[in-house]
């Protein structure tokens, strides 16, 4: 049995939450558990819409969906986003400009299936490592590839929050796709760049992998990124795929 918590918090410095999530456990039309994080991005109203926008439109795409593949449902639904978005922002001028992060995940069987666009992340955590599945899509993830500079400064680079693909932005959005083979004590992290940028991959590790359960680990990375600073909103989905499998 699958368990899961998705929790947001507006963080220390922002009035606004943008950050929008979904997470169930049980069948969304041909898939059968959907989880998805949405980081916002553009001035006053704009950033909030096109998250919460972006995750319902991929949501009922989904549930709606004759197609039984997996990475063509949800990149049918991400597409259907996109352009939804685009075509709100040209209706309305307060929405111009608008954009969103997304990252998606489904659970089939003993396998993980990923989609992002952005930088919002997903790990999975093990009691001996912490693996981050997707590739920010960044300008300092392409400084870093490039040998500008080493990953140990990224995390404090001015130019962070910087990101080179998003939803809403070109009429065309590239997706990128993994799948991901699960082990019994795996833990499935996704979350916005307000908890990765906040905490070293090492914290979420130890966090993660406290003895508590599951809602406790996301109230405690949420506080801990606030503690660090809290600079940015924050959204934590955990998900422990063989909870009721394995005794730890």
């Amino acid at each position: 049995m699958l368990k899961t918590v998705a929790m947001t918090d507006v963080g220390r410095k922002r009035k606004l939450n943008q950050d929008y999530v979904f997470a169930s456990g049980k069948p969304q039309g041909n898939m059968p558990n959907l989880f998805i994080v949405a980081d916002g991005m553009g001035g006053h109203n704009a950033g909030d819409f096109a998250s919460k926008y972006t995750v319902e439109t991929i949501v009922s795409e989904i549930r709606n969906s004759f197609e039984k593949n997996p990475t063509i449902i949800i990149k049918k639904a991400i597409d259907a986003a996109n352009k939804g978005v685009r075509r709100e922002a040209s209706m309305d001028a307060s929405l111009a400009g608008m954009g969103t992060t997304v990252v998606v995940a489904t659970v089939i069987g003993r396998y993980l299936q990923v989609a992002n666009v952005g930088d919002s992340r997903l790990y999975v955590v093990s009691p001996e490592e912490i693996r981050q599945i997707t590739k920010d899509h960044s300008l300092v993830e392409e400084m870093i590839r490039l040998g500008a500079i080493d990953r140990a400064d990224a995390r404090l680079h001015p130019d962070k929050n910087i990101i080179t693909r998003a939803i809403g932005v070109r009429d065309d959005v590239e997706i990128d796709f993994f799948t991901i083979e699960l082990k019994p004590f795996d833990t499935i992290l996704l979350c916005s760049d307000g908890l990765s940028n906040m905490l070293e991959d090492e914290e979420i590790k130890k966090i993660v992998n406290n003895k508590w359960g599951i809602n406790e680990i996301a109230e405690e990375l949420i506080r801990q990124a606030n503690n660090n600073g809290g600079k940015d909103n924050i959204a934590v989905i955990l998900v422990r795929p063989f909870a009721d499998e394995v005794v730890r």
